[in-house]
């Protein structure tokens, strides 16, 4: 991280700051006409606050900064927030209420699998628009919902990919927190590893625990003794929210270094490690499309911002953050094309849309709802920053269906017309529905 440059900065964004609050000050006079209100849909409490609530923070400060720029289509944006509090059903409350009550123009939020699907049916029913910022599992594609976290061939299968040819890893640990995202997750990724390396039933252990997990003395006992076999062996994790606090502590407290056994993280960024001693976690690893000590200009712009926005010269910045920027933006973009906020016509203006990461490249609005995004792998520092240490050399397309399960791989999605279809199979010719995700969970069991 440079952060003496960011100290530079920080002064002259400082500078800036007031000129932009003076600013607003003034255009707010102008802002005539009703708010378009954007819906901030984060936990504020509970399990995944821990990694929720930057979110609702970005949301808020991205609003801020465009009012500062005189607003969209000329009137002010309006950040309407709500808590579902960590809890799944009431996500689906908190989003009838943003959609039905606060008439919400668009909404950023949400974090697990659980939570997305227990709004899918509102925002589908209610014809709202979601931005979701998190990598998750695929398997899922509907009109309502763009997807601008990772899909599993750009996260989870390019980390395998690493761990197999750069680290030789020959036995795998899947660890995750119980739900729909470390399930299908691993599946996809058991297959890959029986398909693509030959790996053995026997060198895959798949290990899930409940959210809030806080007990993991057995649990890396029993990683330890698998990994004690005579194989490399290596973690990967999807575990969730609070929980990878103990898990990490008791990696340290059992010795377990990334020397002998290396973690890689999927929901694992800066934000989770500011609140653990990161010592004994040197060397271990996450994958994500975006990193804190990415050394690019708009990435020290971004954490300048976030510094000048927070108040706190130790802020952090990550992934999903950067997801909501991409996201932003692209809606922002995608408003000014179409004229209006009207739903239908901002998801026929965003396709294609095309906008900056913080990465040093662009993101591409893809026809199924997926952005482009690169996969970087870093390495956990002493410091709480991750040292990039692979990375692809362009952008990766996201893909909805994963090829490597029976009931998704001949499925592909498309929204745009004539198609409009999320779950087309290009063997039958015949569109599953809008409802994609449940009628996939059916095909594989779920």
């Amino acid at each position: 991280m440079k952060r003496l440059n960011q100290l530079k900065k920080l002064a002259v964004t400082t500078s800036l700051g007031t000129a932009l609050t003076l600013a607003t000050l003034g255009s707010s006079q102008a802002f005539a006409q009703d708010p378009i209100r954007v819906g901030v849909l984060h936990s504020l409490s509970g399990t995944m606050a821990i990694s929720e609530t930057v979110l609702k923070d970005t949301i808020e400060m991205l609003v801020e900064q465009q009012n500062a720029q005189g607003g969209l289509l000329g009137r002010e944006l309006e950040a309407v927030v709500v808590d579902p509090a960590s809890n799944w059903p009431l996500f689906a409350e908190r989003a009838r209420e943003l959609l039905d009550q606060h008439e919400v123009d668009v909404v950023f939020g949400n974090w697990t699998s659980v939570s997305r699907k227990a709004v899918l049916p509102v925002f589908e029913e209610l014809n709202g628009l979601l931005f979701y910022p998190v990598q998750y599992e695929g398997e899922e594609s509907s009109k309502n919902v763009f997807y601008t976290g990772a899909a599993p061939n750009q996260q989870a299968i390019p980390a395998v990919n690493y761990l197999h040819e750069q680290v030789g890893i020959e036995r795998w640990v899947l660890a995750g927190t119980d739900y729909v995202y470390p399930r299908t997750t691993n599946r996809i990724l058991a297959s890959y590893l029986q398909e693509e390396f030959g790996v053995a039933e026997d060198d895959i252990m798949i290990n899930y625990t409940p959210f809030g997990h806080s007990d993991w003395q057995n649990i890396v006992a029993e990683i330890r003794r698998f990994g004690s076999q005579g194989k490399k062996t290596a973690v990967v994790s999807t575990i969730n929210g609070d929980a990878n606090v103990p898990f990490y502590r008791e990696l340290g407290n059992q010795g377990i270094d990334a020397a002998d056994i290396p973690v890689v993280a999927f929901s694992v960024g800066e934000q989770e490690l500011s609140g653990i001693d990161t010592g004994p976690l040197v060397g271990h690893l996450a994958a994500w499309n975006y990193f804190m000590s990415v050394d690019t200009d708009a990435n020290y712009d971004f954490i300048d911002a976030w510094i000048d926005y927070t108040g706190d010269e130790e802020a952090v910045t990550n992934d999903p953050m950067e997801a909501h920027y991409i996201g932003f933006n692209m809606w922002k973009e995608a408003v000014r094309k179409a004229g209006t906020t009207d739903v239908d016509e901002v998801r026929d203006a965003i396709y294609g849309v095309t906008v900056p990461n913080l990465t040093g490249g662009y993101a591409v609005m893809m026809p199924n709802h997926h952005i482009t995004k690169p996969v970087l792998i870093g390495e956990i520092q002493n410091n709480g920053q991750f040292d990039v240490v692979w990375e692809t050399p362009g952008t990766v397309a996201g893909d909805a269906w994963s090829d490597f399960l029976p009931g998704s791989r001949d499925l592909v999605s498309d929204w745009r017309a004539p198609m409009s279809c999320g779950n087309y199979n290009v063997k039958t010719g015949r569109c599953g529905g809008s409802r994609a995700a449940e009628e996939a969970a059916e095909a594989l069991g779920e």
